[in-house]
């Protein structure tokens, strides 16, 4: 497939700067004509979020990435805020698909919601777009780093593979989103598998050592999990047990799929 008709917004969290949106671009190029706008700033956790104290100012920029030059716009924004700046100032219409990534770090389990990977997913499937949302599992440490030491090719290979076949035959009812994460150490010989969104958490909150609540005290996190609780056919069972390739259907509608009945007690008087 080689198709320049097919437009491709291609955003992420981590800045204009990231490799691992180089990687992307990189992977996506024979799909179609990509538009890179993203976050001038680091905006890792910064989930849907539309920051009122946000400038959109956009900066046209030519970067010379992987042997080419490219015209990319960076946003004074949040992850959501970069794509709705890329559809309607840049592209000027809604592209075909959406590809948020690729992030330093894993998204999966209850804490998706945080990631600004995510998040930019979320705003344009909002807007009736598909969208692919990447992670590559590292270490905490790479996490704001921006590394030339983490290797994003192998999860490049499966980011081309999963837009190519939503841009062939879209996606199913109630599925807006596909969010892939790729475990460390992964080759292309690593199998993928269809998964749902664990409901555990997996970064908890690490508070500062600090002598009084008027110093500086950012909240942190750290990883926590035991492999024996983790379920089956989630994403970090395929992730963290299985070393799978995740690839998890999102919806935008987060309505609770239940018989109603189940919640008639809440009614009753």
């Amino acid at each position: 497939m080689n198709n320049k008709s097919k437009q491709i917004l291609l955003t992420n969290d981590d800045s204009i700067h990231s490799p691992g949106l180089w990687a992307a671009a990189e992977a996506l190029d024979p799909l179609g004509f990509i538009h890179v706008v993203a976050p001038r700033d680091q905006h890792s956790g910064a989930g849907h979020s539309m920051p009122i104290h946000s400038s959109g100012i956009i900066e046209q920029m030519n970067l010379h990435v992987n042997g080419r030059d490219w015209e990319v716009f960076s946003v004074d924004g949040s992850p959501g805020q970069a794509v709705i700046h890329g559809i309607y100032d840049v592209v000027k219409e809604k592209p075909d698909l959406v590809v948020s990534g690729i992030n330093y770090g894993e998204n999966i389990g209850a804490c998706i919601s945080i990631s600004g990977t995510v998040g930019a997913a979320l705003e344009a499937a909002s807007l009736g777009i598909p969208a692919l949302a990447v992670s590559m599992q590292t270490s905490t440490e790479h996490h704001l780093s921006l590394s030339q030491d983490v290797d994003f090719n192998v999860a490049g290979y499966f980011t081309q593979i999963i837009a190519q076949k939503m841009l062939e035959t879209g996606l199913a009812d109630d599925v807006d989103i596909i969010k892939m994460d790729i475990p460390s150490g992964a080759t292309v010989d690593t199998p993928m598998v269809l998964t749902r969104q664990s409901r555990s958490r997996y970064y908890f909150p690490k508070p500062t050592t600090r002598q009084s609540l008027e110093e500086p005290g950012p909240m942190k996190y750290e990883i926590r999990y035991d492999p024996e609780d983790l379920e089956p056919g989630t994403d970090l069972y395929a992730l963290l047990v299985e070393k799978k390739v995740s690839v998890t259907p999102i919806s935008i509608d987060q309505t609770s799929r239940i018989n109603s009945s189940a919640l008639d007690g809440l009614f009753s008087q």
